[in-house]
């Protein structure tokens, strides 16, 4: 230990012109060594230690050949100060054995390393122990001057350090693709809600190959990381240019028009893959490795799926690809019976509707079309609410048509069955007959919204003319005030016609009729067995469920055992209504085994 008042005199002798050699070791000891003071203060006067030493860290390890002391100031330093003097030479490719006892290996090391020609092979040799996201900062940060348009050019990454790290980053995707179904970390049939598993590391493999445009042709055909390029590249390439754009064009609109003048517009950027690219890609385009994976009525969904988008990212893929599209899509879905209807009128509403819009993009198979729209007939008919509106709401609305019915068909995104519909009717391979049909089964209030559409064919706009009904207002479930159902004959009957239409799964219309019912003066114990129990017992006043729950429960300890196990539900648990609590509470328990 040192006394730490001294740490500036030991600092300035380090970085002395006369220090003879003989005086390193107590000086390097001086600078690494604590503190002698008493615990409370250690900290406080450790950071003065610290500070004297990283001011007197370059000057050392210029003079320091000794391997023991170097490796004692190496060990002191953190990795920002090793990073530096890696970029300025001080820290070397032979200070590494000593800098890995203690320290791993940073992108900032390894970028530094690699600013010197003799040391790129040193720094690939750490490439090893980055992470993917470590990865793309060793390019993402190798020009210090990035974020200044006017500073001179800087130097590319050495070629043979971005080769390393596209191989790095790339190479765990390109071994996936190789066994899909194989892989621990991406098991699709156990997980439907995945995907394709195209990114890794929060996307860090696409934002390494973004930086290299230029790389991608000769990447495209690389014998082990070609497939992974190709994926990479429809996946984000059209999509990230797609979203630039938009950012830049509102962003800059209004700079550019002060700038250029309005009458001047904005040179349309060129798109990320060309003909050729696109073309080397596909091999890659419709996820072969997807074609046999087990549990198809999810993989072939996902798969189709990914087809799709790729072909609204890239529409050119239509003329480009147009027949092995329509192949894939055919495979999809008679392999996972894509078309087939659903159990329950509102299961994977979602999920059926996504199949439509899909086929509708892809498909020229006149039968599958045929069927989608036919599917789309039998999902449940959305129920539209309009909720009485709040002063602040009708503020907001005024002067709008955002309380029209069919701008409130839209709030809820209840219009993608008929836009799907639309879309199965656009494509010229669908039979007219099946979509006609399919309008006889649409709600009121989706017909309404198709006779607004101004891009429809007449054939499918005359057709839904016909079937629109009068007034769409009618078509409307309009929520009253209290006030309003005091002079009804009988509230109870409008609450409960409320309870009886029809729940719109995942679009939480059915919240705003639970709501209004709950918060009612007219409603009754009736009402309240049909809500589901949490909506009662937990988001709603306790003096709801409370008078009843006594009621029940009274002075009976089992019932209130009862309740508590009746509780003791986890978010994946089927939810019960209030009305089946109540009814368990109250249940006899069974008999216990053996008895008579």
């Amino acid at each position: 230990m040192v006394n730490a008042g001294t740490y500036p005199l030991w600092q300035q002798l380090a970085v002395a012109e006369g220090l003879p050699d003989e005086a390193l070791p107590a000086v390097i000891e001086a600078l690494c060594a604590p503190a002698r003071v008493i615990y409370d203060v250690y900290d406080r006067l450790d950071e003065r230690r610290k500070k004297a030493f990283v001011e007197a860290l370059p000057a050392l390890l210029r003079r320091v050949t000794d391997p023991e002391l170097r490796s004692r100031l190496l060990e002191q330093a953190d990795d920002g100060q090793l990073a530096d003097l890696a970029g300025q030479g001080v820290v070397t490719a032979a200070d590494l054995p000593a800098i890995l006892r203690t320290h791993r290996p940073t992108p900032g090391l390894v970028t530094g390393l690699a600013r010197h020609p003799g040391q790129v092979d040193d720094s690939i040799g750490l490439l090893c122990h980055l992470h993917d996201t470590d990865l793309e900062r060793v390019v993402g940060e190798w020009n210090p001057r990035r974020y200044r348009p006017d500073a001179e050019p800087f130097p590319p990454v050495p070629p043979a350090l971005l080769d390393a790290v596209l191989e790095y980053a790339l190479t765990p995707l390109a071994r996936l693709l190789d066994n899909p179904g194989e892989h621990p970390g991406w098991e699709v049939s156990q997980r439907p809600d995945l995907g394709l598993p195209h990114e890794f590391g929060e996307g860090a493999p696409w934002r390494i190959l973004a930086t290299c445009p230029e790389r991608w042709p000769e990447l495209v055909g690389h014998p082990t990381l070609g497939t992974a390029v190709q994926h990479l590249l429809l996946d984000r390439a059209e999509a990230e240019q797609d979203l630039n754009r938009q950012t830049a064009a509102t962003g800059s609109s209004f700079l550019m028009r002060g700038i250029q003048g309005d009458s001047e517009e904005n040179p349309e950027p060129g798109l990320s893959l060309d003909a050729g690219l696109l073309e080397a890609c596909l091999p890659a385009l419709c996820l072969p490795e997807m074609a046999s994976l087990p549990k198809p009525s999810v993989t072939a969904r996902h798969r189709l799926h990914h087809i799709a988008q790729r072909v609204r990212s890239n529409p050119r893929l239509l003329d480009i690809a147009a027949e092995q599209l329509q192949a894939s899509a055919d495979a999809c879905v008679r392999r996972g019976r894509l078309l087939t209807p659903p159990g329950k009128p509102n299961e994977r509403r979602h999920t059926s509707i996504a199949v439509t819009e899909d086929l509708a993009l892809l498909s020229s198979n006149p039968a599958h079309l045929a069927k989608g729209c036919a599917l789309l007939a039998t999902l449940e008919q959305p129920t539209v609410i309009a909720s009485p509106p709040s002063a602040q709401l009708a503020r907001i609305t005024e002067g709008t048509d955002l309380l029209t019915p069919v701008r409130l068909l839209e709030s809820h995104h209840q219009h993608r069955r008929v836009a799907a519909l639309t879309a199965l009717a656009i494509n010229p391979h669908t039979p007219r007959t099946a979509v006609t049909e399919a309008l006889l089964a649409l709600h009121p209030l989706e017909l309404a919204w198709l006779c607004h559409q101004g891009d429809v064919p007449d054939w499918l706009h005359a057709a839904a003319a016909a079937l629109s009904p009068a007034d769409e207002h009618a078509a409307v479930l309009r929520l009253l005030t209290d006030d309003e159902l005091d002079h009804h004959s009988d509230p109870g009957a409008v609450l409960q016609s409320w309870l009886d239409a029809p729940e719109t799964d995942g679009l939480w219309t059915d919240r705003e009729v639970y709501r209004a019912v709950l918060n009612s003066r007219h409603h009754t114990l009736h009402h309240l067995r049909q809500l589901p129990a949490d909506e009662v017992l937990a988001r709603s006043e306790p003096h709801l469920a409370l008078p009843h729950l006594l009621a029940q429960c009274g002075n009976r300890p089992e019932r209130w055992n009862a309740l508590l196990k009746a509780l003791d539900y986890g978010p994946t648990d089927e939810k019960i209504t209030f009305g089946q609590l109540l009814d368990s509470i109250q249940a006899p328990s069974p008999a216990p085994a053996g008895a008579a």
